[in-house]
């Protein structure tokens, strides 16, 4: 069964349709800093109202624990929305309460409501599958139609993204389906050279992803704080950089089998140093065999991959012809260790081919640094979603909606 899209739904002029969005954006002091996730809601949302659809949209933000927290009220979102909209968002101030059927009662042709936080109600994420049920059974009461296009959180089984979708018609929205379509090229004969840069703090959470991707790539390059796992791994000393010590037979494993199917891991040569974390720290740069040899001794911290990787790792990168890149290279919140990451997402750029950003902090990342969406071949919306994709898991917000792998 092939994935349901917005056509099946048929008609919807004057239905009222709950749409799952990802609007899970970062904020500080009530501000957002990337509106990214809202922005690429929009294709869908417009083509809903456009369909003559009232819409009640719903999200989550952040990780609050089943409880109201203002910090973690979509209010700022509500009103971001309104402004790329260019219509009236109202905002509800609850879930499933009288402020959330107020609101939706009221809802005109045209008309879209933002509800509160879903993980402001503990059935969203609990473990109970009556728990959810009974939550998706009062969201479902808002409306005639389900469409999910909450990218990011497709590999949860939760009330708004599963169980949803089995209490009305439902359909994937037009920003699943452009994710999906990008992530199948990834794994479906993608065109080589197929270079994958992983970066990030564990390596823990990309063995997976690195045991799927060895037999399909040509080259995978390694940054990030990861990269000191590998670097034990081949006998190296990292000072008081990241490690993780449990996975350093699991990472030498890998090297061997890399080696066993052709496949180059390309590891640092040098690498930031500095005295602590901080960006006021002071640093160097030394070769990635040697961090215990500068002044720091062995409580330098390796905070950014060095000049000369960040040129060779981006010499890689724009001979590919296919790129997925999950991770950013340093701690690029702090610019003294943002050149790394930077160099990266600049080569992606003059990639000729697909090039794909992996969401998450990769995305904050280009778009911290002054990168624009349009210069990308891909941004995803969903780091986490578009890993376990490339995993080969099963993905339960897709599954429900007719989803199969190709080739299954």
């Amino acid at each position: 069964m092939a994935l349901r899209t917005l056509a099946s739904l048929g008609d919807l002029s004057g239905k009222t349709v709950v749409v799952r969005c990802d609007l899970n954006v970062p904020l500080k002091n009530g501000q957002i800093t990337d509106d990214g996730r809202i922005r690429a809601s929009l294709g869908t949302l417009n083509a809903l109202l456009d369909a003559g659809a009232r819409l009640v949209v719903i999200s989550h933000l952040g990780r609050p624990e089943g409880t109201p927290e203002d910090k973690y009220s979509l209010a700022p979102v509500a009103h971001r929305l309104s402004e790329l909209l260019g219509r009236p968002v109202v905002f509800a101030k609850d879930t499933i309460g009288d402020s959330a059927r107020d609101a939706v009662d009221a809802l005109g042709d045209g008309g879209v409501v933002l509800l509160e936080n879903l993980r402001f109600n503990a059935d969203e994420t609990s473990k109970h599958e009556h728990d959810r049920k009974d939550f998706a059974k009062n969201l479902a009461a808002f409306g005639d139609a389900f469409v999910s296009d909450g990218f990011g959180v497709v590999h949860r089984k939760q009330a708004s993204v599963y169980e949803l979708a089995e209490e009305l018609p439902s359909a994937a929205g037009l920003l699943i389906e452009q994710e999906l379509s990008v992530l199948e090229r990834l794994t479906v004969n993608p065109e080589k050279p197929y270079t994958v840069v992983l970066g990030g703090s564990k390596v823990s959470d990309k063995l997976d992803v690195i045991g799927a991707l060895l037999p399909r790539v040509n080259r995978l390059l390694i940054g990030g704080g990861m990269l000191f796992t590998f670097l034990v791994a081949q006998g190296y000393k990292v000072g008081g950089s990241l490690l993780e010590l449990d996975q350093v037979e699991t990472v030498k494993g890998y090297l061997t089998k890399a080696s066993e199917l052709g496949v180059e891991i390309v590891l640092p040569t040098d690498v930031v140093v500095a005295e602590k974390f901080g960006g006021d720290a002071k640093h160097v740069v030394a070769a990635a065999h040697a961090i215990e040899d500068t002044e720091f001794g062995a409580s330098g911290l390796g905070l950014d991959i060095g000049p000369d990787t960040a040129k060779n790792f981006a010499s890689i990168i724009s001979t590919s012809k296919t790129v997925f890149w999950n991770g950013p290279m340093g701690v690029f919140e702090l610019s003294p260790f943002a050149a790394g990451t930077f160099a990266i997402a600049e080569a992606l750029t003059t990639v000729d081919g697909l090039a794909v950003v992996g969401g998450g902090d990769s995305a904050a990342a280009v778009r911290a640094l002054g990168f624009s969406d349009d210069q990308f071949g891909h941004i995803s919306t969903g780091g986490g979603a578009s890993l376990e994709f490339l995993e080969g898991k099963k993905l339960p917000g897709l599954e429900v909606l007719g989803w199969q792998p190709s080739g299954k």
